[in-house]
């Protein structure tokens, strides 16, 4: 099979996979937690191991610092603008209303969804391996965001394929991001692809600090707080031994 089919179907597998589980059965907190913090692991490898350390090879070092302002800054934008379910506690922001979230969570997973495709073909520049490592965390990381999303739907309707359909549609975004992307890099220079490169990575630290790893590695629930510092640190480990 071609590997550019592989990463497109790991990519989707997230979101499809959340959403089933959404309608179904939450999974524990514990699992949930520790399959975060190893998202976080290795996203965070990839950012420092790789993508940065590419960036900067393709241009400069203050080339590199600012595409990586401009991917943490996008990320915060969205964050701040469009509504969202925390998918590492599978519940809404404090203050919103979940019957009124929920019509619209799927522009708002739409639009976090989006740079996180783009997040994977930028892998290509550095390889399959890299390009791999990208598509497991995100997808990881997509799993949550699924349950949620799926089961705020299914709270509101009481239907379960709808909620189940609408929910899965999220993974469209991150194959449109994956396909804008790959026609971006064939025909912009270098310095600009080295400029997306670190925002990559700037979005997936985003992800991992404001997401991830303050739940996961929760220092006031103490029964799982030691195996999701070991989830990151396998994350980490799984990118090096794949880089």
């Amino acid at each position: 099979m071609d590997p550019l089919y592989i990463i497109l179907i790991i990519s989707v597998i997230g979101p499809i996979l959340g959403s089933l589980i959404g309608v179904l059965k939450k999974p524990s907190e514990l699992f949930t937690f520790n399959m975060l913090s190893f998202a976080a692991g290795v996203m965070l490898a990839i950012s420092f191991l790789e993508l940065i350390p590419k960036s900067i090879e393709h241009s400069t070092v203050w080339l590199s610092a600012i595409g990586l302002l401009i991917g943490t800054i996008f990320m915060y934008g969205v964050d701040k603008l469009i509504p969202h379910i925390h998918p590492e506690t599978f519940e809404l922001e404090q203050g919103t209303k979940i019957k009124k979230t929920s019509k619209y969570l799927l522009i708002g997973m739409f639009m976090h969804n989006l740079p996180e495709g783009m997040a994977i073909a930028t892998g290509f520049i550095n390889g399959f391996s890299s390009t791999l490592a990208i598509a497991i965390a995100i997808a990881i990381h997509n799993i949550p965001e699924g349950i949620c999303t799926s089961s705020a739907y299914y709270y509101s309707s009481k239907n379960r394929l709808k909620s189940f359909l609408l929910s899965s549609s999220t993974a469209i975004p991150i194959m449109i991001g994956f396909i804008i992307a790959q026609f971006i890099f064939k025909n912009i220079p270098l310095t600009i692809i080295s400029m997306i490169i670190a925002a990559t990575a700037g979005v997936m630290i985003y992800i991992a600090a404001d997401e991830l790893i303050p739940t996961s590695c929760n220092t006031n629930n103490k029964k799982w707080n030691h195996s999701t510092i070991f989830s990151l640190i396998f994350g980490v480990l799984f990118v090096m031994i794949l880089i």
